[in-house]
């Protein structure tokens, strides 16, 4: 019955915490020329001489394997060898890094100017970048962090040049390099630009992959990408993309490499500088085009306090190690090496293994800030809808009784302990000042309207709350991770008509599937994640379980009600997700129409008070819960006839997960769990 652990599961409290380096300490004290200037002499993969980017571009138009597929192409396109490989020059050359020292010292001077002035410190874990020192000599290695900001990749590469490390190659998208100036200096950074989406272009792929591999094999320098692929809007980690994981393995899997150093690393901003910017596009506002004119017109954020940031440098993983009695490698021995092929189910299974593995070691090693805490409550408040306003006294009690469930489940939290929890959380409050009220000594969000029944709104007053909501929400959401099992076990809890544990385990496995599109949920894990559910709560004595029963104690209930509160937002969303649906979905809808469709008919309900979380008007969340619903197969996705992506319901189905997620049991059958 149990299937294999995605990861081993351990007391949280035990695990060790490196210590935190503030490297913009030594910048408010000293040149940031001679900083800029200094000697720097990186230590390189087993000392190697490194090469050109010219050199590099000549490597990867001689190698096997792109000149099989310039050979494939010409022959089914008709086209002569000479044009497809002069095509494949022009594609390398418009994607290639042009990294360049002199460019780095410009950034590294000009950086830190701009982190001095908009954040109170950067904080780095020492051990963590003794690790990556090692394993740099000793493996190629790729960098994995994180991705929460445009800050991200200028924040890397500024933290490896002050440790004297090899800067990094980066992966970046196209819309980078059509901006004016700035997007050659990020290519003579180290930015190597790619197309959002392939398509079938066979030769495309071929050269961008040989590119990145041929990185990798020689060592040339770490290779760094988002395995998110794009920033997260929501500041929950995305399901990872696979593509680019999928080209850094294939060297080690075929042989040509010993091993690789994977390194997930956690990037945490007391304060996104993006927040307003993602609450709006989350609300249908159109993302802004990247452009040179609007980074200068974006100039007046470097008049606002941003917080500190912790970068945290996770434990490098081994590529080998990790496949070890996972992968038979000898199933590439068939095959000359240069004939690319397509990965196996077996393959694909690791590479998703590994993908998961990763984006959890980024979880786990993120670090929380008070704001956290004090947003999650604040939001939990609003939606209540009976009171608005908090006293500081007891929003200040319930942060500390959150920070000390927080630490019992394991959470990353850097919570000043010398300073009362009133200066803590009044210093959390003054630093999102754009986000609540605060009056005669109680807080709120900053809401003008209200969103209670009888109360009268406009859909523009209500977008505007909106953009507040999903602000706030999206600094609680930092923190889900911490609390996703426990939260899915109290709702299953909660939902089930009684106090059967195998009635409880089926709601959770529910609960759990149907979220598995929301949130970083291991594939096969769902024995593993409602044991470490029931050991949490066991251990914080809120619930007391046997074989056959689960039981809430006494001082459980305030726990657990918190709990089944932190997935109410999205319970809700993915509700009336399925009402529009089953009621007002037109016929012929369009997976395009679906978004602008659904927030019409959310706002008419937020408006009239049917709905308590205005939450619910975010598109990721909608979008996830119409991707839960096609991979269930309640709506199914036609690409056929006039209109692509055409979504056919299956009414009945959906309006049974409806009254499912409100709270009535699931009928599927489900496995027994053991603890």
């Amino acid at each position: 019955m149990a299937s294999k652990p995605v990861y081993l599961h351990r007391d949280p409290m035990l695990k060790k915490r490196d210590d935190f380096e503030d490297i913009l300490e030594e910048r408010r004290n000293s040149s940031d020329l001679r900083y800029a200037l200094r000697c720097y002499t990186p230590v390189l993969y087993k000392g190697l001489t490194p090469c050109t980017p010219t050199q590099l571009m000549g490597m990867v138009l001689q190698s096997d394997q792109l000149h099989h597929v310039i050979k494939q192409v010409s022959k089914e396109t008709g086209v002569t060898v000479e044009d497809v490989g002069k095509e494949a020059a022009d594609i390398l050359v418009e994607m290639a890094h042009r990294l360049q020292l002199s460019t780095i010292r410009f950034f590294a001077f000009t950086l830190s100017k701009v982190f001095k002035t908009l954040f109170r410190s950067v904080c780095v874990n020492e051990e963590g970048i003794q690790r990556l020192q090692q394993a740099i000599y000793e493996h190629p290695v790729v960098l994995l962090p994180s991705h929460r900001s445009y800050m991200d990749f200028l924040l890397m590469s500024y933290i490896l040049y002050t440790y004297d490390l090899a800067l990094p190659v980066i992966a970046a998208g196209m819309d980078f390099m059509s901006m004016k100036l700035v997007g050659e200096m990020l290519r003579m950074s180290g930015a190597f630009f790619i197309r959002r989406s392939f398509g079938g272009d066979k030769l495309y792929w071929a050269v961008f992959s040989e590119y990145v591999k041929t990185m990798l094999k020689n060592g040339l320098a770490p290779i760094e990408f988002f395995l998110e692929g794009t920033r997260s809007r929501t500041c929950k980690s995305l399901t990872p993309k696979l593509g680019l994981l999928n080209i850094v393995m294939d060297p080690f899997l075929k042989g040509e490499v010993f091993d690789v150093s994977l390194v997930p690393i956690s990037i945490s901003y007391e304060r996104i500088l993006e927040e307003v910017l993602y609450a709006r596009e989350l609300l249908g506002v159109p993302k802004p085009k990247e452009s040179t004119s609007g980074l200068f017109k974006a100039r007046k954020v470097l008049s606002e306090d941003y917080g500190s940031i912790h970068v945290y440098f996770g434990q490098p993983v081994s590529l080998r190690s990790l496949a070890e009695s996972r992968v038979n490698r000898s199933q590439f021995n068939l095959m000359p090496r240069h004939i690319p092929t397509r990965p196996s189910k077996e393959i694909q299974s690791f590479v998703n293994y590994s993908a998961y593995r990763l984006v959890r070691a980024q979880e786990e090693n993120m670090v929380l800030k008070p704001w956290v805490l004090v947003a999650s409550l604040l939001l939990q408040n609003q939606a209540a809808g009976q009171r608005r306003w908090m006293a500081l006294e007891e929003l200040t009690e319930q942060a500390v009784w959150l920070r000390d469930l927080s630490r019992q489940f394991g959470a990353f939290l850097h919570w000043p302990d010398h300073i009362p929890p009133s200066e803590v959380v009044s210093s959390s409050l003054s630093l999102h000042q754009g986000l609540v009220r605060i009056s005669e000594g109680r807080v709120q969000l900053a809401l003008d309207q209200g969103l209670g029944p009888g109360e009268p709104a406009s859909a523009e007053e209500l977008l505007n709350q909106g953009v507040i909501v999903l602000s706030c929400a999206s600094y609680r959401n930092q923190g889900l991770h911490v609390f996703l099992r426990p939260a899915l076990l109290a709702s299953a809890i909660l939902s089930s008509s009684s106090n059967s544990k195998q009635e409880i385990f089926n709601s959770f496995s529910f609960l759990r599937n149907m979220f598995s599109n929301e949130f970083i949920l291991c594939p096969g894990a769902t024995i593993q994640d409602f044991e470490e559910a029931s050991y949490l709560l066991m251990k914080t004595g809120a619930l007391k379980m046997n074989q056959q029963d689960v039981v809430i104690m006494e001082r459980g209930q305030r726990m657990v009600a918190f709990l089944s509160r932190v997935l109410d937002p999205f319970l809700q969303g993915y509700q009336v997700v399925c009402r529009f649906l089953c009621e007002e979905a037109a016929e012929g809808l369009t997976e395009k129409q679906f978004v602008p469709a659904v927030r019409t008919f959310i706002i008419k309900h937020l408006l009239t008070g049917g709905l308590r979380h205005a939450e619910v008007l975010s598109s990721d969340l909608q979008k996830n819960a119409l991707a839960a619903l096609i991979r269930l197969g309640a709506v199914q996705k036609v690409n056929g006839g006039a209109e692509k992506g055409t979504l056919k319901i299956n009414k009945v189905m959906v309006n049974s997960l409806e009254d499912t997620l409100g709270g009535k049991l699931p009928t599927q059958k489900a496995i027994a769990a053991r603890l």
